[in-house]
């Protein structure tokens, strides 16, 4: 069984071969991250590693058994009892309801660990999937999100009151 878990520096090899498995998947409904994100993979991380830090984001992992990588799920700019959330899965767990699963379950923690109020989350108008991981974790469509903030395609922003 997977298990959420905080990212931390031990995980970068295993988060690295996520991404780059589900690189093609990830492209068909994101904008591809580029080869200089994967040349530059280890700074990112570390970037990645000082915001947690420093208390403007929360990453989490989905960790199978095996310790691979099943999905990432982000909180970003954590501010005013706020945040954004991010997501992606592994192509091989996707469409079981896993994401919707984690996402329910982050919710509880952004609340609980994060003392978070509201959630906020783009999706591609295009993107499906991931309309209804969002709907079926209990957010509500909000709006409509520029392409600059869902990989360069037009979007919705989604909400979601959090209760602890």
């Amino acid at each position: 069984m997977a298990e959420l878990k905080r990212l931390d520096a031990g995980h970068a090899p295993a988060v690295l071969a996520f991404e780059l498995a589900n690189r093609a998947y990830f492209a068909a409904a994101v904008s591809d991250r580029g080869d200089e994100y994967f040349d530059r993979f280890a700074d990112s991380y570390d970037a990645l590693l000082a915001e947690q830090d420093d208390g403007v984001c929360a990453f989490y992992l989905l960790v199978a058994e095996d310790g691979s990588v099943h999905g990432r799920f982000n909180l970003y700019d954590l501010e005013d009892g706020t945040a954004r959330l991010g997501y992606r899965v592994a192509e091989r767990v996707a469409g079981r309801g896993v994401a919707t699963a984690t996402v329910r379950e982050l919710c509880r923690l952004a609340a609980s660990r994060h003392g978070l109020r509201t959630l906020t989350a783009a999706a591609a108008r295009e993107n499906a999937a991931s309309r209804k991981v969002l709907t079926n974790a209990g957010f509500v469509p909000v709006g409509p999100a520029d392409p600059a903030d869902v990989g360069g395609r037009p979007g919705i922003w989604y909400r979601r009151d959090l209760t602890l």
